[in-house]
């Protein structure tokens, strides 16, 4: 039993094939995924999707990239949401600095806005984070995000970003490019990570696995990353898959 912690099966990508990709996932011993809604036209889909499907759960949040977009309705509408059974996190939310559609400042206070929207509601957050550790960091200090805690997605920072994380609460994710064979930095935190903080996850349909690489991700790759991930921990493929699934579960707080 594998959890996929963070997909976009709603995305376009899976328009033509979606019942069969997930599955395949089923088929791959995927037993759970959260699906990431993250702005006005994902939010609607993930929620549909989530309750279509009994073991796929929702999370809901505003994209970084998105943040311009966001109108002064959308942190209710996101409050709102949270009451359904399966929203289990906010997110995805945090800062992107690789892509200019979002001016910095506004990024930081939609960041800050839905930390504290999550404080008031007492669930766990998923942090985006692209070329931007330092001021994420600051940010979750700040807001002191340690009260909700949550998940460092597709984590590609280094060790040393990793322990602070780590120190507030935050479970550290790892995607398609710990794979990777030029990926030292990723597989070096990945050994390093406790194995009671350890999720997996695809971020499908991006940041596809080896051997897959540079074509469509779908949430049956996950068990790539948990073979790696047990490889790299030199434990058992079925016990790695156990103590990960436990973490989400704990995260997610989903009994």
């Amino acid at each position: 039993m594998i959890f996929d912690t963070h997909t976009h099966l709603d995305n376009e990508a899976f328009d033509e094939d979606r019942d069969e990709v997930i599955a395949r996932a089923v088929e791959e011993g995927v037993s759970r995924m959260v699906n990431i809604g993250f702005n006005r036209e994902t939010i609607p889909t993930t929620m549909a999707l989530a309750e279509k499907y009994p073991f796929i759960y929702a999370a809901v949040g505003w994209h970084p990239v998105d943040a311009i977009t966001m109108e002064k309705g959308d942190i209710d509408w996101i409050a709102k949401l949270t009451e359904h059974e399966k929203v289990v996190a906010i997110g995805e939310i945090g800062l992107d600095y690789h892509w200019d559609t979002s001016p910095k400042d506004v990024q930081q206070r939609v960041f800050r806005e839905q930390i504290g929207l999550a404080r008031e509601l007492k669930m766990p957050i998923i942090i985006h984070n692209r070329e931007a550790h330092e001021d994420i960091v600051r940010i979750l200090r700040e807001e002191n995000a340690k009260e909700v805690g949550g998940i460092m997605h597709a984590f590609s920072g280094s060790w040393e970003t990793a322990k602070m994380c780590l120190d507030m609460g935050f479970y550290i994710s790892f995607g398609g490019p710990v794979t990777f064979k030029n990926a030292k930095q990723p597989k070096e935190v990945l050994k390093q990570v406790p194995m009671d903080r350890l999720l997996v996850e695809t971020d499908s349909p991006y940041l596809t696995p080896h051997p897959f690489r540079g074509k469509r991700n779908e949430s049956s790759y996950v068990r790539l990353v948990a073979e790696m991930g047990a490889g790299l921990k030199d434990m058992d493929f079925e016990e790695f898959c156990k103590i990960t699934t436990s973490n989400a579960l704990t995260c997610f707080d989903i009994r």
